[in-house]
């Protein structure tokens, strides 16, 4: 058969599908007049498939693309009457259901929780201060996170009720020290130091953990920032400038912050730092003058340097900021209270 021929008869096969599927009316002539000319072992297209065999060699590439053409028309015909009709299942597949006159749906965009905010701005806000990011693991060993921050044995904070300690022992200490979830952000300062030689301007933000009864103001998993300085001839001066700097930064002009007389086994001397709100003073901090047992630990020399530390809990600097009472909200994971920052 000439390529011509083969051509003419396709033609003519697509305008009398065309035609047929125009006419029917209900899903049941539908079905027959797709068994006509789709039906895989008697329809007309199958009739034409294997009039190909009968088109010269050379001009079957050619044959084959038309054909697949006439199929592809005919399918497409069927498809959109059996929509037309009201097939549900046909609607779906092809998505013809879809109206583009209708408003869209408008996503609903995530945004960083409160807390991962707070920590972004107190990173600024130090950086502005001339302080450097540093980061420490959150499981620790008895050396980082007591011994070398001068927290004798007997020291109440050692105690297992007062701590989260792993049913495991760290392998460096030969398996006799046991390994706990940090407690303090004070670990990442002996990291720092052990390291590093003065002069030292960091902070370190993250995790501590503590088992503390939930209330409004406690949470067995919060977080704080860890300032450290070592230099030459660091007062206790240097401490206070930089607390009411950062203070005001964060808090605003108006805060009144105040120090109160304090003790800490790895600063002397020691203060706690207190903010005025809600007509009461609340404590954000706990900071003092490095001991010089801290500094002979990670091999300064306390005659030469000097230096200060502080430790902030950044859940209460976000409640002071955004007017929360109570901690646990941060933690409920209620979308209702996450949205509104």
């Amino acid at each position: 058969m000439a390529l011509s021929d083969f051509v003419s008869q396709l033609d003519q096969l697509i305008a009398d599908a065309k035609n047929a599927f125009e006419e029917v009316g209900d899903i049941a002539s539908l079905e027959e007049t797709r068994v006509e000319f789709l039906g895989a072992k008697n329809g007309r297209l199958k009739a034409a498939q294997k009039l190909m065999g009968t088109v010269d060699k050379a001009d079957k590439p050619t044959a084959g693309k038309k054909f697949n053409e006439v199929k592809q028309t005919i399918e497409a015909a069927f498809q959109s009457k059996k929509e037309l009709l009201g097939d549900p299942a046909a609607a779906k597949k092809s998505g013809a259901t879809f109206d583009p006159t209708l408003p869209g749906v408008k996503f609903r965009l995530g945004r960083l929780h409160p807390i991962t905010q707070t920590i972004e701005e107190l990173k600024d806000i130090m950086g502005r201060l001339g302080f450097s990011v540093a980061d420490g693991p959150e499981i620790e060993d008895d050396w980082h996170n007591f011994e070398a921050l001068n927290i004798p044995h007997e020291h109440p904070a050692r105690d297992p009720l007062d701590n989260f300690y792993l049913g495991t022992a760290n392998a460096n200490t030969g398996g006799d020290k046991p390994l706990l979830l940090r407690s303090q952000t004070s670990t990442v300062q002996i990291r720092v130091m052990e390291s590093t030689p003065p002069p030292i301007r960091i902070i370190s933000l993250g995790r501590v953990y503590r088992p503390d009864t939930a209330d409004a103001t406690h949470y067995p998993m919060f977080h704080q920032m860890e300032g450290l300085l070592i230099d030459r001839s660091v007062t206790m001066a240097d401490l206070k400038s930089v607390l009411r700097l950062f203070a005001v930064s964060y808090l605003g002009g108006d805060v009144s912050i105040r120090f109160r007389p304090s003790f800490f086994p790895f600063t002397e001397p020691s203060v706690e730092a207190d903010y005025f709100w809600n007509d009461t003073w609340v404590e954000f901090g706990g900071a003092g003058m490095v001991d010089p047992n801290v500094l002979r630990a990670v091999g300064y020399d306390p005659e030469e340097v000097t230096g200060f530390a502080f430790g902030l809990g950044v859940e209460r600097l976000c409640m002071r900021r955004h007017g929360i009472t109570d901690i646990r909200e941060f933690y409920k994971n209620d979308v209702r209270f996450l949205e509104q920052f």
